[in-house]
Formats: C-alpha cells, sequence, structure tokens
C-alpha cells in the first residue's frame, strides 16, 4: 500500500452514505464529509471506473468544507460493477445535478483528477452557473492524441509494460489495440472479459507514479471498472467532439482555477495541463517537478490541499 502523503487532512469517516438509483440499470453510491454547513465541494474520481478511495476524503478541511464524494456509473460500490451500457459522459453530468439537487447544492467547488479534471470541465461547461471554481490534477482532455499516448506511445518510456500489453492480442490485431481490447472488455464471456480488464489494469496502474512503488494487491472492482470503462469510453472519445473541452472554454473562464500537473506524468501528459491553462485566462498551473500521475506523490498531494486551503482564504487560487 501506498504511504499517505503528510500534508492531506486526517482520516475522515463519511457523515452519512448511500445508494441512488440514477435510471433502471444503474445505482451509485455517494458519501458526504466534513461540516454539513460548509462549503460544498463535488469530488470526481478518475478512471472512468476507478471509484472512490477513503483519501479522497483527505484533500479538504473538515471544519470548512461540505464535500460529496461518489462512485460514477459502473465503478466501485455502484452498481452493476463495470457496466458501460447506459453510461455516457452526459448520463454523468446528469447523475452529478441529481446529487446536486439531492443535496439542496446551489453551487460547489469542483474538484477532480485524471478522467475526473475531464468530467469536471465537461459539467461546468454544461452547468457553469453551478460552479465556484476547480481544482483539477492530470488534465486528461479525451482527445484522440492523449488516447493514443496513453495506448501506443507509452511505449517509448515503457517498452516492457508494452510488450506485456500487446502479448494477448494476436498479431493481425495489434494495429488497432484499443478496438482489440474493447471487443473483448465489453463482451459476456467471462474467460474472455476478465484476463484483459487485468491487463488493462496493469498497464495503467504500474505507471501511475514517477517512482516504482510496492504494487497493491490485485482488485476485482479495480480492475474491471477500470478496464470495462475506460476503452469503452476512449472508444468513444469520451463522447466529446474533437477539442470540444478546449473549444468551450468561454463558458467557464471566467471562474477560478488551479491546475496541479506532474511533469513527468506518462498517463495524461503535461502538454495538454499546459494547453489548457493557455485557454483559461486567470487559471493557476502548478507543475511539479518530481511527479508523475499519482494524486498522492507527495508534490501533487501538497499542491491540491494548498489549494483547498487557498480557496477556503479567498475563494479564488493565485
Amino acid at each position: 500500500m501506498h504511504e499517505s502523503p503528510p500534508s492531506l487532512f486526517p482520516p475522515i469517516q463519511p457523515n452519512r452514505h448511500g445508494m441512488l438509483d440514477v435510471d433502471p440499470l444503474h445505482s451509485i453510491y455517494w458519501e458526504e464529509v466534513g461540516n454539513p454547513d460548509g462549503v460544498p465541494v463535488l469530488f470526481l474520481h478518475g478512471g472512468p471506473g476507478a471509484g472512490l478511495s477513503p483519501q479522497h476524503r483527505r484533500f479538504f478541511d473538515p471544519q470548512h468544507y461540505r464535500v460529496i464524494l461518489f462512485d460514477q456509473r459502473g465503478a466501485g460500490k455502484s452498481t452493476p460493477l463495470g457496466e458501460w451500457r447506459n453510461n455516457t459522459t452526459q448520463l454523468l453530468i446528469e447523475d452529478i445535478e441529481t446529487l446536486r439537487v439531492k443535496f439542496g447544492i446551489e453551487q460547489w467547488l469542483v474538484f477532480g483528477g485524471s478522467w475526473g479534471s475531464t468530467l469536471a470541465l465537461a459539467y461546468g461547461q454544461a452547468h457553469p452557473q453551478r460552479c465556484l471554481g476547480f481544482v483539477l490534477r492530470g488534465i486528461f482532455l479525451c482527445t484522440a492524441a492523449e488516447i493514443d499516448f496513453f495506448i501506443n506511445g507509452v511505449q517509448s518510456f515503457y517498452p516492457e509494460l508494452y510488450d506485456e500489453f500487446i502479448a494477448p492480442i494476436p498479431e493481425a490485431e495489434r494495429g488497432d489495440l484499443l478496438k482489440a481490447y474493447t471487443t473483448r472488455m465489453l463482451c459476456d464471456d467471462p474467460a474472455s472479459y476478465w484476463p484483459a480488464a487485468r491487463a488493462w489494469s496493469r498497464f495503467e496502474g504500474r505507471r501511475v507514479f514517477l517512482l516504482p512503488q510496492p504494487e497493491d494487491p490485485a482488485s476485482d472492482t479495480l480492475d474491471l471498472g477500470v478496464g470495462r470503462l475506460e476503452s469503452h469510453y476512449m472508444s468513444h472519445l469520451g463522447f466529446f467532439d474533437e477539442g470540444q473541452l478546449l473549444r468551450d472554454i468561454g463558458r467557464i473562464a471566467h471562474l477560478p482555477a488551479v491546475i496541479v500537473q506532474g511533469r513527468y506524468d506518462v498517463i495524461c501528459p503535461p502538454v495538454s495541463a499546459y494547453r489548457l491553462h493557455q485557454a483559461w485566462p486567470g487559471s493557476r498551473l502548478r507543475m511539479i517537478a518530481d511527479a508523475g500521475h499519482g494524486a498522492l506523490e507527495t508534490g501533487i498531494a501538497q499542491a491540491l490541499v494548498a489549494a483547498t486551503e487557498q480557496f477556503k482564504r479567498l475563494g479564488r487560487f493565485e
């Protein structure tokens, strides 16, 4: 297990939690943490499909913030696990609005990393009037180039992982690894989807941190959620038009934002964070010189907590 950075707030339990039926197929898990009368925060996890961790509650001063966290469709404790049907970015945005209304929240600070940054931008652009600002990490704009880098470009840095990833795929199918893996994972045969999901999750998980880390025990929940939903969303370009999130940045450009990015992130390369910062007047970019992709890497965790603390004091970022 990875050690918690010292900058995080102490572990905390939810004030309340539950399940919410969002359609006849999907039920999502939610939890509320911190001060029930505090400044509302929406936490968006990565993946898609990675789900929540108890560590995610610890980026926020529990005396000041009221934090709403949830497992997105098909992820974590939400059911059915790994379900890709009725699962699109637009439906996730609807789920967020359902939760906002359920909790009686008018506006909230939106906090998300990796795919969570993608969803945060998409939600903000759909509902800018509901957002107080944004804390974003490990930017992923879900463009074709980023998806290609995630799958193929990484061989320049981790050739051994790439060789391991392509090994189960017949040579005739290796020209489109995303299609090959998606075909295997989004089928109903466990003998096909389980090995593919585990290979996909391992391919991503072993390059999250800049420095080697002890491997966590295999998790069926993580492997199936990440494998199925990442491949599903990537095969549809995140259900966006190409370049949509930068194109529509004007809808939220008036809101405060801090962007935290690891310099050596080989999952979501820094160029996306840089382009987002360039397109967003007034945003603040924190490029962490000694970090990769992980939210719990020391420099990234420190910058994220510093951002929520600054917003607590000032209502903006400097």
